[in-house]
């Protein structure tokens, strides 16, 4: 195989590609802390401010940010829900993996791979190695009726008619985002049980996604369809389903001021992960002139 000229190795790793992580910083933790206490002062759990700030570290690509989140979970007092440190990196990589459905897949890899070698030797050797999500032609049918539940219940009203909106734009648009994403990544698998601590349900599902777009910008009308997705989680029940765990402060998260409260705490934290210069999700790439 042909090397990489020197040339070619320094445009990939120019300076205004932003080809590697989005370092943190002493600033970072700080803001990570006051999300944390703020979120306890509004009575909203450690997994919904986890899921939250895991999202937007993901999205900007921050793995270190990831891991000051769990050093930050670790050491939060959660009397009526108590969590190990194996726990909380559990939901913190499954957040990870549920942006793939807003994020794609390389940030995911990134953000995951780079976590994973942040932890201690212990916790690292306490993460589950078994998959949950491999498909067999004894599950495959159960895993699309689960994803199709799922999106009626985030589109609920107009589940159908996006359908066949996104299928014009082209047929296999909507056969993918049900098949390779609402199936098989975002609802949780009934035939697999997730490690201890794992479960991102319905609910931190819709906080995973309204985090990762709000983080990307540019994307309004989707941020307003999992806004709205959250909210029907509880007008219509789906929060309290069987199978799905409470969410300490999730019917708040639901209301105008959550959703306001949601909007604006990842824009703080956009703001200092992005060291004032906003998200690097899109505009990353600032040729100089």
């Amino acid at each position: 195989m042909s090397k990489l000229s020197e040339p070619l190795k320094a445009l990939i790793n120019a300076s205004h590609a932003k080809s590697g992580y989005t370092p943190s910083s002493t600033g970072v933790q700080n803001a990570l802390a006051r999300f944390a206490t703020d979120a306890a002062e509004k009575k909203v759990g450690l997994p919904a401010w986890v899921t939250l700030s895991t999202a937007v570290s993901a999205t900007m690509n921050c793995p270190e940010a990831m891991t000051q989140i769990f050093h930050l979970a670790n050491s939060t007092p959660t009397p009526t829900d108590p969590r190990t440190p194996v726990q909380n990196a559990e939901l913190i990589r499954e957040v990870g993996l549920k942006c793939i459905s807003f994020n794609g897949i390389p940030r995911s890899i990134n953000t995951l791979n780079a976590f994973r070698a942040s932890l201690p030797a212990d916790v690292g050797a306490g993460l589950s190695t078994t998959p949950t999500r491999e498909l067999t032609t004894a599950n495959l049918e159960i895993r699309k009726k689960d994803g199709l539940a799922l999106w009626d219940s985030v589109y609920i009203g107009f589940e159908r008619k996006l359908l066949a909106k996104l299928a014009q734009s082209h047929p296999d648009l909507p056969v993918h985002i049900l098949n390779g994403h609402y199936s098989n990544l975002l609802s949780n698998p009934r035939d697999a049980s997730p490690p201890a601590g794992a479960k991102v349900g319905r609910v931190l599902t819709s906080l995973v996604a309204i985090a990762c777009l709000r983080t990307q910008s540019g994307v309004g009308p989707q941020v307003v369809s999992h806004i709205f997705g959250l909210r029907k989680a509880y007008d219509n029940g789906d929060a309290r389903a069987e199978g799905e765990d409470p969410v300490e402060g999730g019917a708040w998260l639901a209301s105008e001021d959550g959703n306001t409260w949601i909007l604006e705490s990842v824009d703080r934290l956009v703001s200092v992960i992005g060291g004032g210069e906003g998200t690097t999700f899109a505009p990353g790439i600032r040729p100089k002139l």
